[in-house]
């Protein structure tokens, strides 16, 4: 069996991002230069106390992913539609990824990025696909729920290496869906 921190369970990945840089209109008005180290101290203590309630923020994620699972239930077998149903869980998945390590929910930024590595490598949203999804959705419910904040220690551990290997057991179980 692969190594289990292999990123996207060593296989080739089907969505790529692009990177876009919008013009800084605000660097435009104010000119160049960079900012003085006691404002960057400032900035870095504001992040590091950060005492905001994400839950609420998280649980929009999560419902917002929700519908993108139901959407890929109510069309099992529709294959036109796989990209946007996807892309429907996956978005989601990017903002908890993002926003997770800044409100001191790391655990569910690390899980969060192994569901977006699952989303980039399979072709279609199958019925053995969603319940891994759910799998991830349950998941960071309960941390959220639990207020489990950091790494989680070996329970985050035991959750992680649980939905990792759901994902190589999917794998496996679909040789046929590996990319050439």
């Amino acid at each position: 069996m692969p190594k289990k921190d292999d990123t996207h369970f060593n296989m080739t990945k089907k969505r790529t991002v692009d990177f876009h840089t919008p013009p800084n209109s605000l660097k435009y008005k104010v000119g160049q230069g960079g900012l003085s180290d006691d404002i960057l101290s400032k900035a870095q203590a504001l992040l590091e106390n950060n005492t905001t309630d994400f839950r609420p923020l998280g649980e929009m994620y999560l419902d917002s992913m929700m519908r993108g699972i139901n959407a890929a239930k109510a069309c099992p077998d529709s294959t036109t539609q796989d990209e946007t149903i996807i892309a429907a869980i996956l978005f989601p998945a990017m903002q908890l990824k993002a926003n997770g390590g800044m409100f001191h929910y790391n655990l569910v930024t690390s899980i969060s990025d192994r569901l977006i590595q699952f989303l980039e490598v399979i072709d279609e949203i199958d019925p053995d696909a969603i319940e891994i999804v759910m799998a991830f959705h349950t998941t960071i419910r309960a941390i959220l729920l639990g207020q489990i904040r950091g790494d989680g220690g070996q329970r985050g551990s035991d959750l992680m290496n649980a939905l990792v290997d759901a994902c190589y057991r999917y794998f496996e179980k679909y040789p046929d869906k590996k990319p050439d």
